[in-house]
């Protein structure tokens, strides 16, 4: 067991480093991947729209951290932590305390409830489900801009959500301010920024597509109860995947904290992100279906792009063979971003 840390700082000594890099990193490399994308030049821009991007992505997986406590023994540190590594990566319109219920919904009833039924307003308009095919068709990730723009707008459509219109109406101008900033420094900043959070929402959308073959719950009530219907600790992990970047060169799973360790993370949740390879290796080791490394889900996430969109039938995994991820269609709109 890890040794824990002094009170008031994180949450266990040994992750004092680790912690403080990932954290340093996603802020200090977010205002540096900004002040390239301003400097308007060709390679300024190009590592700008990486360095951006890839902060906001660390951003996006220390809020999971921040959600499960696992960073600071304080909850009010963490609760800190996730407000602003959610304004970074622009997920800071629901609190973070509404991402954080959520998203422990997800782990007590082992399903993906989501306040946005996105497919049956697909399903109801014609114009607007061809447009997000047309989208999808051309890698642009639009269901995802679909249920962040969702996240904005419902303080001001339904009435029990109206105590957060000040919260978004802040929000909204503070990051205005930073993309008049950013045009006005360089245009080409703007188009920058834009590919960098394309960047972003597809690389949440791919890990989040191949997670889990949980039921999906739509309702308007987030504290409304689920039927759990004999979803036990065995069908959680039957149902949860490892699609972790690479198993021969386990450090380059760094690149997204390690969330691709998700059946170990499924089955010791309050363990942090440094500790999940050895808890995995510990737990399942590497022969195992529920283990997907990267380069056997590219294929299968390009070919399903468009059946991912309203397809309820998630797909399968079949044995331990190269090409048991080809019937993988993959989830769509649950990423614990966006289905507050």
């Amino acid at each position: 067991m890890s040794e824990v840390a002094p009170r008031g700082w994180m949450r266990e000594r040994e992750g004092v480093i680790p912690n403080s890099l990932a954290l340093g990193y996603a802020v200090l490399g977010h205002v540096a991947g900004l002040a390239l994308l301003a400097t308007g030049q060709t390679a300024g821009l190009l590592a700008g729209v990486l360095l951006t991007a890839h902060t906001m992505v660390i951003a996006a997986y220390l809020i999971h951290e921040a959600a499960h406590y696992t960073l600071f023994r304080s909850p009010g540190a963490n609760r800190l932590a996730g407000e602003v590594m959610a304004w970074i990566c622009g997920a800071a319109y629901a609190s973070f305390e509404r991402i954080r219920h959520m998203h422990l919904r997800h782990h007590r009833d082992r399903a993906d409830v989501t306040v946005f039924d996105y497919k049956a307003v697909l399903r109801r308009h014609g114009l607007l489900r061809r447009a997000v095919y047309a989208l999808e068709w051309a890698y642009v990730p639009a269901v995802e801009l679909l249920m962040h723009y969702q996240i904005l707008v419902r303080p001001f459509t339904r009435p029990a959500e109206r105590d957060r219109r000040a919260r978004v109406v802040l929000l909204l101008v503070s990051r205005l301010a930073l993309f008049a900033l950013l045009g006005f420094l360089s245009p080409w900043a703007l188009a920058g920024y834009a590919a960098a959070y394309w960047l972003l929402l597809t690389t949440l959308n791919f890990f989040d597509a191949f997670h889990h073959t949980f039921p999906q719950y739509f309702t308007n009530d987030e504290h409304v109860t689920v039927p759990l219907d004999g979803r036990d600790r065995a069908y959680e992990q039957d149902n949860t995947y490892s699609n972790v970047i690479s198993t021969r060169f386990p450090w380059l799973n760094l690149l997204t904290l390690n969330f691709g360790y998700h059946n170990a993370h499924h089955e010791r949740a309050a363990v942090p992100w440094y500790r999940l390879p050895a808890l995995n290796a510990e737990l399942f080791g590497e022969a195992r279906r529920e283990l997907l490394p990267l380069g056997e889900l590219l294929e299968t996430y390009h070919r399903h792009r468009l059946h991912r969109v309203l397809d309820d039938d998630y797909g399968a995994v079949v044995g331990l063979e190269r090409g048991r991820a080809d019937g993988f269609v993959g989830a769509h709109g649950v990423s614990f971003l966006t289905v507050v």
